[in-house]
């Protein structure tokens, strides 16, 4: 995957003389950012045509893969997309640990929007994913119910309120690094390619009395160098970022 961005230059002195008054131009190349996609993940599994049967049809091939797409395959997704987003966090210093308190839940939340606006993120557009945990006390702080804007179709999609632009999205803890509280960022922060999702069911293989059901999904997930800095992690712990062995 190739990212490409263009650079900027510094401001100089006009001079009111001679022929480079606004000073010596500079040539403006692309900056590429090659990604390498590292995630080649599979899975397989059989429904024995006799086991249906006998399991008064319960065990149908289209409904048991609808449930490992929904129970095995995107979880690991959003893992891995959350884990490398808090890595990136970790190492450019943009994370925070101190123990979250139904007292600090809002002002620990404000501080990390505050990072995000002193390294120039747009304020409008953000997205904080958090934990249960941390939603429950977020809504039992005093100053942030008295500032959240809820509405029923919010509720219906999992956001729970918006606070000066970003929305707070409820998320299974288990999908988020260990000990997490929130992941603050934004949209163009990062990309997470889905290169090539196949899912089969075979009826009838060779050898099978049913139906073979096959799976296979590359993606992987990359902070942009130049929007690094718009992610903001906070849990009890720093992330390290996996490495490809």
């Amino acid at each position: 995957v190739n990212v490409y961005s263009i650079p900027v230059v510094p401001m100089t002195d006009y001079t009111r003389s001679g022929t480079s008054r606004y000073g010596e131009p500079d040539d403006l190349s692309r900056t590429v950012q090659t990604l390498t996609i590292n995630r080649d993940r599979a899975y397989t599994f059989i429904i024995d045509r006799g086991d249906r049967a006998q399991s008064q049809m319960v065990m149908d091939a289209g409904k048991a893969l609808s449930r490992q797409l929904a129970e095995v395959v995107v979880p690991e997704y959003d893992t891995y997309v959350f884990r490398m987003l808090a890595a990136k966090a970790t190492e450019r210093g943009n994370y925070a640990t101190t123990p979250i308190t139904k007292e600090n839940a809002y002002e620990s939340f404000l501080a990390g929007m505050e990072r995000l606006g002193n390294k120039n993120v747009p304020d409008s557009g953000r997205v904080c994913f958090c934990t249960y945990k941390f939603a429950n006390l977020l809504k039992q702080d005093s100053a942030f119910m008295r500032y959240g804007d809820t509405s029923q179709e919010m509720l219906s999609k999992g956001v729970i309120g918006e606070v000066d632009g970003c929305k707070i999205v409820k998320v299974p803890a288990s999908r988020l690094p260990a000990g997490a509280a929130f992941l603050l960022t934004y949209p163009s922060a990062a990309t997470a390619p889905k290169q090539l999702e196949e899912y089969k069911i075979h009826d009838d293989p060779p050898g099978i009395s049913g139906w073979l059901v096959e799976g296979r999904f590359i993606y992987d997930c990359f902070v942009l160098k130049e929007k690094a800095d718009a992610i903001y992690y906070h849990g009890a712990q720093a992330v390290m970022k996996p490495l490809n062995v």
